[in-house]
């Protein structure tokens, strides 16, 4: 039996992410399946509200025993700065380098993560969820990546001849966004309504490039990439709703939205934890959702773990297209829009044989995402 240990980021501190929570645990739950001892490490980001970073934590540890995981929990805190001390919680320095020791696998999430937590791993692997950035942070010095044994991405483009973005200097294997189907089930029912999707508002970040020795920064959140859409549900009878991480200042931005027909859901109250996620992705009757502005302009070929789950569900989507691609279909169970018109006609069209695409949509998922198929691969591709 391999032992692995994932290494997460940022889950502990955002318990309102339920969607958040599930990029990691599907790779768990997957690698588990798949016979794996499988531990999860992360860093926990101290906040200035400790009562807050308490609830959280507690939070967390209370999902990891619902998962299965309450005993295999390696989290630590590390002050800024070269050769700050790692300090672990709820477990001693000895148990934690144990099992940073004797694991065959490290599949690490966070790009910057301290050194020493990989040296004593067999094998390193870090897996690229943000394809295009990741390589210009590395390229541009932006992002310290330390060395891995194999990097994978779920950017199909990265590092193909004709690509418009930087490798970041290394070999990348391509692998798709999984799902463990056994905890997404096909749920069809004809009577739900909306075409959803869940988002930051603000989810993205601005990038900086230098462009003919100029530094240019240009807004990567998803409320530009929304907001382009903002009259597609007055070209279409199907309705469609926005789940959002909104701020208080948003309040205009909703009102903008709302006026062309969008219903509005507060994120944190229909998919904070990660069984409302999924109730509110399996209650949906498909999804509808942009990408990030630069995954469009680098053309990365990406396509949301998010969207994984509403395929693996049953729900056909209709997303944003980000660029070619040699595996993902489009116009049956999925459809990849570039225009208000093409976004407007694939509703039509799901909705003129709503079960076939439910069908096609699980049909996609098992034959791409399926997280034990997936996995597989990772092992193959690090593991002797």
């Amino acid at each position: 039996m391999a032992t692995i240990v994932v290494s997460a980021y940022d889950v502990v501190s955002f318990p309102e992410g339920g969607g958040h929570f599930w990029v990691y645990m599907q790779y768990v739950q997957g690698l588990r399946r798949l016979g794996c001892d499988v531990y999860w490490l992360e860093q926990v980001r101290r906040r200035k509200d400790p009562d807050r970073d308490a609830r959280a934590l507690a939070t967390f540890l209370e999902r990891m025993e619902r998962f299965g995981l309450g005993k295999r929990v390696l989290l630590y805190t590390l002050d800024e700065g070269d050769g700050a001390p790692i300090e672990y919680i709820g477990v001693s320095r000895a148990v934690a380098e144990a099992v940073l020791r004797r694991a065959d696998l490290v599949l690490n999430f966070h790009y910057a993560i301290d050194p020493r937590l990989l040296a004593c791993a067999r094998r390193t692997a870090l897996v690229d969820i943000d394809p295009g950035l990741t390589q210009i942070w590395m390229s541009t010095g932006q992002l310290r990546v330390p060395a891995h044994d194999v990097y994978f991405t779920i950017g199909e483009a990265v590092g193909a001849p004709a690509a418009r973005l930087p490798d970041g200097g290394v070999q990348w294997v391509h692998i798709q966004p999984p799902v463990f189907l056994e905890l997404w089930p096909y749920v069809h029912d004809p009577r739900c309504e909306a075409f959803t999707t869940v988002a930051g508002w603000w989810s993205g970040k601005w990038v900086k490039l230098i462009e003919n020795g100029d530094e240019i920064c240009y807004d990567n959140n998803k409320r530009v990439a929304f907001l382009e859409y903002a009259t597609l549900p007055e070209m279409t009878a199907q309705p469609l709703e926005l789940a959002l991480l909104l701020a208080n200042g948003d309040v205009a931005d909703r009102s903008l939205l709302e006026r062309h027909g969008w219903r509005i859901r507060d994120a944190r109250q229909v998919a904070s934890t990660p069984e409302q996620y999924r109730a509110y992705i399996q209650g949906s009757r498909g999804e509808w959702s942009c990408a990030k502005p630069f995954f469009v302009k680098l053309q990365n070929a990406w396509v949301s773990d998010r969207t994984g789950c509403y395929l693996a569900s049953g729900k056909p989507a209709v997303v944003q297209h980000t660029g070619p691609s040699a595996y993902l279909p489009n116009g049956e169970g999925l459809f990849r829009f570039t225009t208000l018109d093409e976004a407007a006609a694939a509703l039509d069209a799901i909705n003129a044989d709503y079960q076939r695409h439910c069908r096609a949509a699980r049909d996609i998922a098992a034959a791409y995402f399926d997280a034990k198929l997936v996995l597989a691969r990772v092992l193959c591709e690090t593991l002797p």
